[in-house]
């Protein structure tokens, strides 16, 4: 048995954390061995605005549930790489619009098929564990409901 297999829900956390490094560590090789210059940490920005042009930067956040400051330095980031352009709100000049540059939308259309690909093997990977994401998406409302922290807290007190 593994460290960390051997350590249950005590490092429940850890495990998760380094299973996701691992995707996008495995993903990020897919990207290079297909010659295409995409880090799969951009991956969420991407996605929303391949499905809405001229978004602002505070709607990305919510969507994504991090940070202002968080999207504000990945944009500032594709930004600079040439990949997206940022604008003022015409109905409120302190909110800025995003949106893919035309170097940005020609990523975008190269990493598509790679997106596709990744579902499958995904889909592949969890075939026989059906229920991961469903069990996934019940954590996360059930952290929203009543944070980790307080669980803990309370659980010494018993």
């Amino acid at each position: 048995m593994s460290f960390y297999s051997s350590l249950g829900y005590l490092v429940f956390g850890s495990r998760l954390r380094r299973l996701s490094e691992y995707f996008l560590m495995e993903v990020n090789k897919v990207y290079e061995q297909s010659g295409i210059a995409f880090d799969a940490s951009w991956f969420p920005v991407f996605y929303i605005l391949s499905k809405q042009q001229n978004i602002p930067l505070t709607d990305i956040a919510e969507q994504l549930e991090v940070s202002h400051s968080a999207v504000s330095q990945l944009v500032t980031s594709l930004k600079k790489k040439g990949l997206v352009i940022t604008a003022p709100c015409p109905d409120d000049g302190r909110r800025q619009l995003v949106m893919l540059s035309k170097k940005g939308e020609d990523l975008l259309h190269e990493v598509q098929p790679i997106w596709k690909a990744i579902t499958l093997a995904m889909t592949d990977l969890t075939e026989k564990q059906q229920q991961l994401l469903e069990a996934i998406t019940q954590m996360e409302k059930a952290v929203q409901q009543e944070p980790l922290s307080t669980r803990i807290i309370s659980s010494m007190k018993n």
